[in-house]
């Protein structure tokens, strides 16, 4: 049987005129915040988010007062999520060591992992506070050493969300800057009168934050292209169509063009679930945006055998992979394209966003086929160095130098090598031409 769906989403034509718009409105806000700096930021931020105070920045002061609004449950939470991803983070710092190896006597070569000495950590919140993006950007950056971190994010209601303020301030982050949007990550990265351009770029956003980290990358790093969230359940009769259904409406209330994905080998699962998500968005507190994403972007791909949902799953490389068969193992041995996994019904992509310890800044729009999610080694730096400790090696590798200069034309590149050769190894080397 060919695969077959029973739902599809919009078509990539109109994707794509979508974002040529983000694009010229991207392009021509970061031009001006170039050209009038902390001006435009402010005629920005008073636009779109109807805030403009005295200061974006805030002061230990104003951090102190808001983190006191913070239930004491809710800061429990918080700190609770915070030392499962640093647990996690740490194990992956340790898992990168500096290296140095002695290839030919005297010959000493290594690398050392140093960290980033600036970021810029975007936590998002004009729709929702985005509480656990802090943890994921701030906490991890801080994990890896970086000694410079500013953390920005958007006013919730027409004030700094004491939740998400408290999460960055807890995860370490130097500055807090309550600036959203385009003007936020065109202020960190450009840099303005108030605010120090940093090197780096990390966290999710929406449309317009993606774009702009994609047209400032190479001017400072960021951590990926990301894109609105996506999840794809794979399941098989072992499950039924109200976990199905509730992992993919689950995901879908992150925007309005969030994708959601089932695929299946049953055809009962997947009718069942269909009829199930009706039901949920009949009683979903946030149906209008859930059921927008699922009515343009909800897919339902009926396969035949495994072999062809692991196929389909591999093609899609979907942010977020909900795994939920008799041979889940299978498909973590198998699976290559993803930003993660999440295996077996007890585990859920929530937990993964939330609490549980991995990183949920992950890759979008089939970036899972080159790159993996943000992580502590994304903020480190892996440089060489190399030392020549004796005149033997000097001499020796001097000569094999020499000589692969020459064959590829490059004189003054040999000559670096023939000076050592004459100076260390004694041995008269005509100017201009291969050593011996």
């Amino acid at each position: 049987m060919p695969i077959e769906y029973l739902k599809s989403g919009r078509s990539a034509t109109d994707r794509n005129a979508d974002d040529a718009k983000v694009r010229s409105t991207v392009e021509a806000t970061l031009a001006d915040i170039e050209e009038r700096g902390d001006a435009a930021v402010r005629d920005l931020s008073s636009k779109f988010d109807g805030y403009s105070p005295e200061s974006f920045r805030l002061s230990e002061s104003d951090i102190e007062a808001l983190i006191s609004r913070v239930p004491a449950r809710d800061l429990e939470d918080i700190r609770f999520a915070q030392a499962q991803v640093r647990r996690f983070a740490e194990a992956q710092r340790d898992s990168m060591r500096d290296i140095e190896i002695e290839t030919e006597p005297g010959v000493i070569l290594g690398h050392r992992n140093l960290p980033v000495q600036s970021v810029g950590c975007y936590i998002p919140g004009g729709k929702f506070p985005m509480v656990a993006s802090a943890h994921m950007s701030v906490l991890t950056a801080t994990v890896a050493g970086v000694p410079r971190i500013a953390a920005a994010t958007p006013p919730f209601k027409g004030e700094p969300n004491p939740a998400v303020i408290a999460a960055m301030h807890l995860g370490g982050a130097h500055e807090i800057y309550v600036l959203g949007g385009i003007q936020a990550i065109g202020a960190m990265a450009i840099g303005t009168e108030s605010i120090d351009p940093v090197h780096m770029l990390v966290g999710p956003g929406n449309a317009f934050v993606a774009e702009a980290k994609r047209q400032l990358y190479g001017r400072v790093g960021i951590d990926l292209f990301a894109g609105p969230t996506e999840t794809m359940v794979i399941a098989d009769t072992t499950v039924d169509a109200e976990l199905c259904a509730t992992d993919l409406l689950g995901q879908a209330e992150h925007g309005y063009n969030s994708p959601a994905i089932l695929v299946t080998n049953s055809r009962a699962l997947a009718e069942e679930t269909l009829k199930e998500i009706d039901r949920i968005l009949g009683i979903l507190p946030t149906a209008d945006t859930a059921g927008k994403s699922w009515e343009d972007y909800g897919e339902v791909i009926l396969c035949d055998t495994y072999d062809e949902m692991l196929q389909v799953a591999n093609d899609i490389a979907s942010e977020h992979v909900q795994v939920m068969t008799d041979r889940d193992d299978w498909f973590l041995e198998n699976m290559h394209s993803y930003g993660a996994l999440f295996l077996g019904p007890r585990t859920n992509v929530a937990n993964g966003d939330k609490v549980i310890g991995t990183n949920h800044t992950l890759p979008t729009k089939k970036a899972g086929r080159y790159t993996g999610g943000l992580w502590v080694g994304k903020f480190l730096k892996t440089h060489s160095y190399q030392r020549i400790v004796t005149d033997e090696a000097a001499a020796s590798i001097g000569a094999y130098g020499s000589r692969l200069c020459m064959l590829e034309g490059f004189v003054g590149h040999a000559e670096q090598c023939n000076v050592r050769v004459r100076r260390y190894g004694k041995r008269n080397v005509p100017y201009g031409e291969a050593a011996e």
